[in-house]
């Protein structure tokens, strides 16, 4: 684990940035600041404040003078290494590449198939809604191409499922406000923290600086995992030793946009939707940060294992009437996971809004959470594990 630099001991942690008074009539009032742990240290700035938290040296992330700089050189990246996460997507998803691509080979064009596709569907996750819409546009696509070539078929329907889940498919944009508050929520163990390791890595990757703010106080290693991400991202975190959450996300929006850092991502505790106590702190931390900054949060992410199938839906539509998502990250697409899924999410399945897809993950690598590619997507999803 890293440790403070000479020139930045643990001692001389500057104060946090002032949080703000919310007018009197404000049925909320904020929370109290939440105390600031491995923060960069200018001589100008160092200054000890009186009553804060500040971890212990071997907890310390220490970002370098220059936070804004990402800790590696930008790249494109290689040919190579997208072949190789292309492949390892394909892998991921071999299960459902199986047994749908599976049924394209030696067989006959008939209704047989189409039977056999229906069940490969909906045993993948896609839903019946999805499944239908699917196969209603493949029959009329062989009947008025007349196609007769199984191999032809399977091209059609990857060609059918890339238009169907084109929709979820958007670009990030990072620099649209500054800073750009991200709040970020999920269901334990879904791969929450990890994620937004992975993003601070990526942001940085185009030449944002990141500052992120530790809200998961339930969890008692939450806050030490988010600074062990910090630390091998080389950026700032925010902490409180327990506490409020909404406190944690107050401070690091006026903390953010007090250093200039283009990305605040606040963590929160992991909840399941039908912890509705649990439900109403998520809506308190969003109200709270928009009270740091009247058009914040600009995303709520979701992060959802892609293993859980079906129940992804319920809880995209838990978490989506509780704090109004924009986005998702689908998580571990590396393990048993069917994929069909977002086939579901698309097509509105029980009741579910169609939240644009931002990231899938295929592995615990920086590198290994990646756009979400509709096309790529369609294609791995029907590659028989090859």
């Amino acid at each position: 684990m890293p440790v403070s630099p000479a020139s930045a001991p643990a001692s001389a942690q500057p104060a946090p940035a002032q949080s703000g008074v919310v007018p009197a009539g404000r049925a909320e009032p904020p929370p109290a600041p939440a105390s600031i742990a491995a923060e960069p240290v200018t001589a100008s700035a160092a200054q000890a404040p009186s009553a804060a938290y500040v971890a212990p040296a071997s907890q310390e992330v220490a970002p370098s003078a220059a936070p804004s700089a990402p800790p590696q050189p930008e790249s494109q990246p290689a040919t190579p290494a997208k072949t190789s996460w292309l492949s390892r997507l394909k892998q991921g998803l071999s299960r459902t590449g199986q047994s749908i691509g599976g049924l394209f080979i030696g067989v006959k064009v008939d209704e047989n198939l189409f039977e056999e596709l229906e069940s490969a569907l909906i045993m993948a996750d896609a839903g019946l809604e999805a499944t239908e819409k699917l196969l209603t546009a493949l029959r009329a696509r062989v009947k008025k191409d007349r196609i007769e070539d199984p191999a032809k078929v399977r091209d059609a329907l990857r060609e059918l499922l890339a238009d169907h889940l084109r929709p979820l498919e958007r670009r990030f944009d990072v620099t649209r406000a500054k800073p750009l508050v991200v709040m970020i929520a999920g269901v334990n163990g879904a791969g929450k923290t990890t994620s937004i390791g992975k993003l601070a890595y990526t942001f940085q990757q185009q030449g944002a600086s990141v500052l992120l703010a530790a809200g998961d106080t339930f969890r008692a290693a939450a806050r030490e995992q988010l600074m062990q991400w910090g630390a091998r991202n080389n950026v700032t975190v925010i902490a409180q030793d327990g506490g409020d959450p909404a406190a944690v996300a107050f401070d690091a929006v006026n903390a953010g946009r007090a250093r200039g850092a283009s990305v605040v991502m606040v963590d929160t505790a992991g909840r399941l939707p039908t912890q509705l106590h649990l439900m109403e702190e998520l809506k308190k931390i969003r109200r709270v940060i928009g009270k740091a900054d009247g058009n914040a949060p600009h995303e709520v992410l979701l992060v959802i294992d892609g293993n859980t199938g079906q129940n992804a839906l319920a809880q995209i539509r838990a978490f989506d009437a509780a704090i109004n998502l924009t986005g998702l990250v689908v998580t571990k697409l590396d393990g048993t996971a069917k994929g069909g899924t977002l086939a579901a999410v698309a097509a509105g399945s029980q009741g579910v809004r169609p939240v644009p897809v931002y990231w899938i993950g295929v592995g615990e690598g920086l590198e290994d959470l990646q756009p979400f590619v509709a096309d790529e997507f369609a294609s791995a999803l029907l590659s028989s594990g090859q």
